[in-house]
């Protein structure tokens, strides 16, 4: 069962990933699509957090930028 917390994160995850869809003019994917990029991305974020020390909320903005990036360029 994932934590309150986690689930907490996913969800702003998805908003994180959804306005920046918005930003680059790109149509957001469908919301399954969207639910595992977010889990993907927090799931990610956690890892990171875990070898750097950092907070995983500015972790989840900079990934949420990158993969957007990324998407752009194809």
């Amino acid at each position: 069962m994932i934590g309150f917390f986690r689930k907490q994160q996913e969800r702003l995850a998805e908003r994180f990933i959804r306005r920046q869809y918005e930003k680059k003019g790109l149509a957001p994917p469908d919301d399954i699509t969207l639910s595992l990029q977010a889990a993907q991305m927090v799931a990610e974020a956690h890892h990171i957090a875990k070898k750097r020390g950092q907070n995983v909320l500015t972790i989840l903005k900079e990934l949420a930028d990158d993969l957007i990036t990324d998407l752009k360029r194809r």
